[in-house]
């Protein structure tokens, strides 16, 4: 199998699989193929027998990107390693040994931080907003997560949230901590917390622990917290046998705790470091690399992108301007609409934007387009009302014997329950609902052959476990938050302008330096066409600095080209200007 693990990969992804001792960090840009090389190097390590599965912790940040590679492990013929995200793997470990410790039951964890703060709240005689709290819950998480006490939050962050001045926001947060005591519960951060002091505190249980677990892989890792970076100290302790594998170009949750520090000093950190670095990018056309590149130059740690083919650059990425947030989210509608037109699947379409309130224009044009989409981080695909429905009636389905196939079958079931052969001709909540079933048929067209209905819907419940969700046939809307780690052929980016992104409240350099690199995860996203737009906004709104930076075009330009974009609007003919090829370095 070791010929399996090492096959395919180019010089710099062989150099990181084949390197299986002492400290490793992996510097890998957008589209490299981090997660082929993270699993291809555990997969060889075990073919070569440095590795015993169950002594493998693969250590990630998304419960979904723990199951992707859990199944990209399972197809190299590897079981047993623990692929988990930091709290799931904390919290494996408090439930182990708590009861010893203690003598009882692990405390609950909290389901939702923002109920047990209102009546925090209100047990301190304060009536908060559902936006405060959620801001307060924010302020709690990022507090614990780079390991400040309470006096320290007040003084990293004197401003206070809202209305509240910092000394009540202080109040709020002791109430909280104490009623969540008094409750014996722990919430998310807490878990990590809790966690590592039982690794400080307990020679025996970090005995035990670092028994079982003796080499780490750390994806993700410019966005590790100081609490997780001292919980991965702790499991590691002397040992040398980790692996970290990140772009500081990536970096996009400083916000929340994240601090690229721990990657681009882990060299420094780790006497005889072996680095690798990935930069070549089997995902985006040469042209759209250049935008990428361009937008980075000269950034700490920024990797140059090379694209892996010799083709000749796709289609330059674009700019359009647009007069108003309505003209640009109807122009964008009738970019994707003609390119669906030309046969273009709609899930290789995606429109990224910098926040939520975005989608409400996007979302009407399209669907006034006839166009279906999918808001990314909104409802998961197994909660929807119709998928449980469908799943229950194929469930029960399954109990009778049928003399029809698996596809027939499960064709039958759902046009019992309203599932036509045409897709509704609007977009909106009927075409959703169409959509939802839709993918449930295409799962068992896709199934392998033989399979029962039985085994099938046993798949559906082990996929919706799992959060292995089916791609609709549908136009993805996403936050660029949310996009990190995806990918479409076509991508849209709107909202490429000043007080939009850069967001308005970003007002420093490191929250324009983070802005920054929340486009360059955008614009990264994209691999054959890439569109960039902006908008006045009816008022004087002017392009992104961002625009200027990577060569699009000079701001005189831009400006006098959105004067007149609204005399356009109407005919749907908006302007769009190609963007400046980079030039080699």
């Amino acid at each position: 199998m070791s010929g399996g693990a090492l096959a395919g990969l180019d010089d710099r992804q062989l150099e990181a699989v084949t390197t299986l001792r002492g400290p490793v960090v992996v510097l890998a840009g957008a589209g490299t193929g981090k997660t082929r090389v993270i699993t291809h190097r555990i997969a060889h390590g075990v073919d070569t027998g440095a590795y015993s599965p169950g002594r493998v912790m693969a250590v990630t940040f998304t419960a979904k990107a723990a199951g992707e590679m859990r199944g990209r492990l399972r197809a190299l013929g590897v079981e047993g390693v623990a692929a988990r995200t930091f709290h799931a793997a904390a919290l494996a470990q408090l439930n182990y040994f708590w009861p010893t410790l203690a003598g009882d039951r692990p405390p609950t964890i909290v389901d939702n931080k923002v109920r047990l703060l209102a009546h925090a709240a209100d047990s301190i005689g304060l009536d908060l907003d559902v936006a405060t709290l959620r801001d307060v819950a924010s302020g709690i998480e990022w507090r614990k997560v780079t390991m400040r006490t309470i006096d320290e939050y007040v003084a990293a962050r004197p401003g206070g949230v809202g209305h509240l001045d910092v000394s009540r926001v202080a109040d709020l947060q002791r109430a909280y901590e104490k009623l969540k005591d008094e409750r014996r519960q722990l919430d998310f951060e807490d878990v990590l917390l809790a966690c590592a002091g039982m690794l400080e505190a307990e020679p025996t249980v970090v005995k035990a622990v670092r028994e079982q677990y003796r080499h780490f892989t750390v994806d993700e890792f410019q966005d590790v917290s100081p609490l997780q970076h001292h919980l991965l100290e702790l499991w590691l302790g002397d040992r040398r046998d980790v692996c970290v594998v990140g772009d500081a170009s990536q970096t996009i949750y400083s916000f929340a705790g994240a601090d690229a520090r721990f990657l681009l000093d882990f060299e420094r950190r780790h006497e005889g470091t072996k680095v690798v670095r990935l930069e070549t990018n089997y995902r985006s056309d040469a042209s759209i690399l250049a935008v990428a590149n361009e937008l980075m130059r000269g950034r700490p740690g920024a990797l140059h992108l090379e694209a892996a083919g010799d083709d000749e650059p796709g289609p330059t990425p674009t700019v359009t301007a647009y007069e108003d947030d309505e003209a640009e989210a109807r122009g964008t509608a009738a970019a994707i609409s003609a390119r669906i037109a030309a046969g273009v699947d709609p899930r290789s379409i995606a429109v990224l934007y910098r926040s939520h309130a975005q989608s409400v224009e996007i979302s009407r044009a399209l669907a006034d387009a006839g166009i279906a989409a999918t808001v990314l981080g909104g409802k998961r695909y197994f909660d929807l009302p119709e998928v449980r429905q469908a799943i229950m009636a194929l469930r029960g389905a399954s109990v009778a014997p049928t003399e029809s196939g698996l596809v027939d079958t499960v064709r039958d079931v759902l046009r019992s329950l309203g599932l036509t052969d045409e897709p509704p001709a609007a977009g909106g909540a009927l075409r959703d609902a169409w959509e939802a079933r839709a993918a449930l048929l295409r799962l068992a067209e896709e199934a392998p052959a033989g399979t029962g209905l039985r085994a099938f819907t046993d798949d559906l419940l082990a996929r919706a476990k799992s959060h292995h969700e089916p791609a609709l046939r549908t136009v993805t809307l996403s936050t660029l938050h949310a996009a990190k780690g995806l990918e479409w052929d076509h991508v849209h980016l709107i909202g490429f302008a000043e007080g939009v992104l850069p967001i308005g409240y970003a007002t420093t350099f490191e929250q324009i330096d983070e802005e920054r690199r929340l486009a360059y995860v955008g614009i990264t996203r994209a691999a054959r066409t890439l569109e960039l737009s902006w908008s006045r906004g009816g008022r004087d709104r002017r392009p992104s600095r961002f625009l200027q930076e990577i060569g699009t075009r000079s701001l005189r330009e831009a400006r006098a080209t959105a004067a007149t974009a609204g005399a356009t609007r109407r005919a749907g003919s908006p302007t769009r200007t190609p963007t400046t090829r980079s030039a080699p370095r």
